[in-house]
C-alpha cells in the first residue's frame, strides 16, 4: 500500500446518512448530475480504477478523500451497481434530466392550443376530419393522432432502456420479455392518451394539457413491472447488513418495483403539472401570440428545471438499499435463514431505480 489515504473509508455505501432523506437528496444530486455524461471513457475507466484499487487496499499517491468520493460518484453514475457494467449512456440516471426534459416538453407541446407553422391539428369546433395549418379560433385543438404515437412512443422507448439499464439484481431479460414490456408499456401509454383526448375534446386547454400526464403515469404501471419481470420471477438477492448474501426474493423485488413505480410518477408530476398552469398564462400574453414557435423551447425549459430537483428528491423518497422483515419472505428463504442467522429480523436489497 502507498498513499496516506486512510483504508477504513466505506466506498461502497454513498457518502451521505441514508436514513435521512436529507442525506438520501444530497446522495442523489450527485448521481444525478447531468455533467457526468459529459465524462470522457478516459474519465469513468480512471474513475473505475481508482475505486477497485482501493477496495483492495492500492491507495495512488497523493489521493484525497474527496478525490475518492468523486472518483466513486463517477464510478455509480456510469457503472451498475449489481453487475459492474457499463450503463448504455441514455440509460444512466445522469442522462434522466436531460433526456427528460427534451421528451417531456416537446410531448407537452403537442397538447398546446398555440399553433407551430406547418404542424395540422384537429380543431374541436370544426366538422369532422376539418383539418386547419396555423391558427385557431380559441377553442381547444389536438395534434394529430401520428403526432400523439410518436411521442409516446418516444417517450418509453427511452423509459424502456432506463428500466433495462436500472433493473435491480443480475438476471437479464430474454429477448421475448424484453419484446414484451417494450410493446405493452408503448401500447399502455398510446392507449390512455388517445383515449383522454377523446374525452378531453370539450373541456378547457388547461384540463387537456394534463393528458400527458396520465399518460406516463399509466405506462410507469405498466413498463417498470414488465421490464422487471424476471426480478418478480426469480427473486432480487437479499443480503444481511454487512452485505453477506442470504438468498433470492421475489417478495423483496414487488416491494423494490413497487417503490421505484412511485417514485418515477411523483418524479414526473412537477414537470408535467407546473408548465402547464405557466403556459396557460403566457400563450394569453402578447409574445407568444407573436412568436408561437417559441412555445416549445420555453415548455422544455420549464420542465427541465423542475426535473433538476424533482429527479434527484424522488429518488431519495425511499433508501436505495431497501430492507423487508425477515418474516415478509418466501417460507424457503425464512428456513434457509433461519438456520443460517436465527438472530437476523431485516434483510437488505438493491431496489434499483
Amino acid at each position: 500500500m502507498s498513499g496516506e489515504l486512510p483504508l477504513n473509508i466505506n466506498i461502497k455505501e454513498p457518502r451521505w446518512d441514508q436514513s435521512t432523506f436529507v442525506g438520501r437528496a444530497n446522495h442523489f444530486f450527485t448521481v444525478t448530475d447531468p455533467r457526468n455524461i459529459l465524462l470522457t471513457n478516459e474519465q469513468l475507466e480512471n474513475a473505475r480504477r481508482i475505486v477497485h484499487n482501493y477496495r483492495q487496499g492500492i491507495v495512488p499517491p497523493g489521493l484525497t478523500e474527496n478525490e475518492l468520493w468523486r472518483a466513486k460518484y463517477i464510478y455509480d453514475s456510469a457503472f451498475h451497481p449489481d453487475t459492474g457494467e457499463k450503463m448504455i449512456l441514455i440509460g444512466r440516471m445522469s442522462a434522466q434530466v436531460p433526456m427528460n426534459m427534451t421528451i417531456t416538453g416537446c410531448m407537452m407541446t403537442f397538447y398546446s392550443p398555440l399553433l407551430v407553422p406547418g404542424v395540422h391539428v384537429f380543431c374541436s369546433t370544426q366538422p369532422p376530419g376539418h383539418k386547419r395549418s396555423w391558427v385557431c379560433d380559441g377553442s381547444l385543438c389536438f395534434r394529430t393522432t401520428p403526432a400523439v404515437l410518436f411521442w409516446q412512443w418516444i417517450n418509453q422507448s427511452f423509459n424502456a432502456v432506463v428500466n433495462y439499464t436500472n433493473r435491480s439484481g443480475d438476471a437479464p431479460l430474454t429477448v421475448n420479455e424484453l419484446g414484451t414490456a417494450y410493446v405493452s408499456a408503448t401500447t399502455g401509454a398510446v392507449a390512455t392518451a388517445l383515449g383522454l383526448n377523446a374525452l378531453t375534446k370539450h373541456v378547457s386547454p388547461l384540463i387537456g394539457r394534463f393528458v400527458p400526464f396520465a399518460a406516463v403515469a399509466a405506462a410507469n404501471c405498466i413498463n417498470i413491472p414488465l421490464m422487471r419481470q424476471r426480478e418478480l420471477k426469480v427473486g432480487i438477492p437479499v443480503t444481511d447488513e454487512n452485505g453477506n448474501r442470504l438468498g433470492e426474493s421475489a417478495n423483496a423485488a414487488k416491494q423494490a418495483i413497487t417503490q421505484v413505480v412511485i417514485s418515477r410518477i411523483l418524479m414526473a408530476a412537477p414537470g408535467m403539472a407546473i408548465p402547464p398552469f405557466i403556459m396557460n398564462t403566457l400563450e394569453k400574453k402578447a409574445f407568444l401570440k407573436r412568436f408561437p414557435w417559441m412555445s416549445a423551447p420555453i415548455q422544455v425549459g420549464l420542465v427541465g428545471f423542475c426535473l433538476v430537483f424533482a429527479t434527484p428528491l424522488c429518488c431519495a423518497l425511499f433508501p436505495q438499499k431497501s430492507s423487508m422483515s425477515v418474516t415478509s419472505l418466501e417460507a424457503e428463504l425464512q428456513a434457509k435463514i433461519r438456520e443460517t442467522s436465527p438472530e437476523l429480523r431485516r434483510v437488505y436489497f438493491n431496489k434499483g431505480l
